[in-house]
């Protein structure tokens, strides 16, 4: 039987999509490993993964509880801190026990660095998989990023503001730390991570379609587009009796949620209740955290602590949210449009291209407030070429299967040559 060990390092909507395919590629017959913080277990073990804690002294809630996560600039190196660098050993040593070089294959995301070093160290077929655009650096056409500039001017300006980036932010934030566990195994250091180093050399899959994010040509070579995967649990958690209830008693309301790891939604949550008082519109509120939504909401504004997106945006009038490309995928799968308040990481250029598109807008999260919003929300659910936008983009969507595509380039991988 092929054995497949997962790696997913981040909030859900990192790890959703690798158990996502961790389930496609169980119907294929595969047995599933899968390695990520503890706080995933049960979906894991729902799914009837065999189950490995690669951060096991570390309460996910009180690690999600640090402001400067959100911060635009600064969240990059406290993700480091908090989750990348503490599941560096762990994840290595994981695989080293569970692979078995006849049989297995190991698939990881962008932050798994410890599957990275065991394919270095051990030669390990590997695949790199990537969520958004803008995890790929380029000459030509290159990422929104919060407070830099890498997508504008000419070439030679955006290779020197990476060069800068990597020597005096990126490599000494992390170099340290891996370098040195790479030197306990006898690997040479490393350097420029984001450059190249995170991704496998074998293959790296974008989940993400051409006609949403154009592969450029000085993207790795061994780099394959397969789409947006559009998974959030469907088939492990069930939609709350209650949720259910809400979305047959009226008409379709307005879906927020500022991200599955945000616990510092308190101002995003208030401004979503006063808006839909002021437009009187219906409104779910999105968190497994509850402690952030207003203790006096109104009849026709309720909360809920998950619903799968697959299942619920159908019924829902508008997504707004912050941005994560999950979020997005799924609003414009279910073809409604959608508004999203960026923060840090891949949200402002998941914005941009929202925009772009036409099937949504963007507030910034410092205009975000009441009349803005209200405003933002009329203007896109009044605008006919919106609305004729997101049904085509959805039927775009309904003709692609990223989970099979990214399936077949699995199983199909040769043996790696990297022993």
């Amino acid at each position: 039987m092929q054995h497949v060990i997962l790696c997913a390092v981040g909030s859900a909507g990192d790890v959703h999509p690798i158990l996502g395919l961790g389930r496609a590629l169980q119907q294929r017959g595969c047995r599933i490993t899968f390695l990520t913080a503890g706080y995933f277990k049960t979906q894991a073990e729902k799914a009837g993964f065999e189950f490995v804690d690669t951060l096991p002294n570390c309460d996910f809630h009180s690690m999600l509880n640090d402001p400067l996560i959100w911060h635009a600039v600064r969240g990059t190196r406290k993700v480091m801190e908090l989750a990348v660098k503490p599941m560096l050993r762990t994840m290595y040593e994981a695989i080293e026990k569970h692979y078995d070089p006849r049989t297995t294959k190991v698939v990881a995301s962008t932050l798994a660095f410890g599957a990275r070093v065991a394919q270095e160290k051990l030669g390990i077929p590997l695949t790199t998989i990537h969520l958004s655009p803008a995890l790929f650096r380029s000459q030509f056409e290159g990422p929104r990023l919060p407070k830099v500039w890498v997508h504008r001017g000419p070439a030679w300006f955006k290779r020197f503001q990476w060069y800068v980036a990597d020597r005096f932010v990126i490599d000494p934030m992390i170099t340290p730390w891996l370098n040195a566990f790479r030197g306990s195994l006898g690997l040479t250091p490393t350097q420029r991570i984001f450059k190249e180093w995170w991704n496998s050399p074998e293959q790296v899959l974008a989940f993400f379609p051409e006609w949403f994010a154009a592969r450029q040509p000085d993207w790795p070579s061994q780099t394959k587009l397969v789409g947006f995967p559009l998974y959030s649990e469907e088939g492990l958690t069930e939609p709350s009796s209650g949720l259910v209830e809400f979305l047959q008693s009226g008409p379709k309301p307005i879906a927020f949620t500022p991200g599955s790891a945000n616990l510092f939604g308190h101002q995003f949550f208030r401004v979503a209740t006063e808006t839909c008082k002021q437009l009187g519109k219906r409104g779910i509120l999105l968190t497994r955290f509850g402690e952030q939504i207003p203790h006096d909401l109104p009849p026709q504004v309720k909360h809920f602590e998950f619903a799968p997106f697959r299942w619920l945006l159908p019924q829902v009038e508008m997504l707004v949210h912050h941005g994560g490309v999950g979020s997005m995928s799924q609003a414009m799968a279910a073809g409604i449009p959608q508004i999203i308040m960026p923060m840090a990481f891949d949200q402002v250029d998941n914005a941009y291209r929202v925009e772009k598109l036409g099937v949504g807008g963007s507030v910034a999260r410092e205009r975000f407030e009441v009349t803005r919003l209200a405003a933002k929300i009329n203007a896109l659910l009044n605008n006919s070429n919106t609305l004729r936008q997101c049904i085509q983009i959805a039927e775009r969507i309904s003709h692609e299967n990223a989970l099979a595509t990214a399936c077949d380039t699995i199983l199909e991988q040769k043996p790696s040559n990297l022993s």
